[in-house]
């Protein structure tokens, strides 16, 4: 697996929101992310919530980056968040703590792909939601 995040992913410091795509499968995958002072979505040594959905977006596109340049493509895709359901933040995190995140792909339809995110800190849920993210593909 290409641990490259930037392989899979399209974006860059400082609005990247994933440091490393730790495991792929067809449907699922986990992310990680280490929480640092100069993260554009922190705000007073918490990241806010739209950093969290940022976050699990990102995961998602990661797995899309992983399962897209699997099957041939020449570069990872870009992707936009076109709802946010059932979105949960049960704390925000702080700085130097590392996140956890797994994306679950429920459904496809055509570019349409619904997810479900769950981001961790150790055993602790931080996070959780349900996203639809258009995907752009290659032509």
């Amino acid at each position: 697996m290409d641990n490259n995040i930037e392989t899979l992913i399209p974006q860059r410091a400082p609005f990247r929101m994933v440091d490393y795509l730790m495991e792929a499968k067809e449907k699922s995958a986990i992310t990680s992310l280490r929480l640092t002072r100069d993260n554009y979505l922190m705000e007073n040594g918490l990241m806010t919530e739209a950093g969290l959905i940022e976050h699990i977006a990102q995961s998602a596109s990661a797995l899309a980056g992983y399962l897209s340049l699997k099957a041939g493509a020449t570069k990872a895709p870009v992707g936009y968040i076109g709802e946010i359901r059932n979105f949960h933040c049960y704390r925000r995190p702080k700085e130097n703590e590392e996140l956890r995140t797994s994306v679950l792909l429920e459904e496809e339809v055509g570019d349409i792909s619904l997810i479900n995110g769950e981001t961790r800190s150790g055993e602790e849920t931080i996070a959780t939601v349900q996203m639809k993210i258009f995907i752009e593909k290659e032509v």
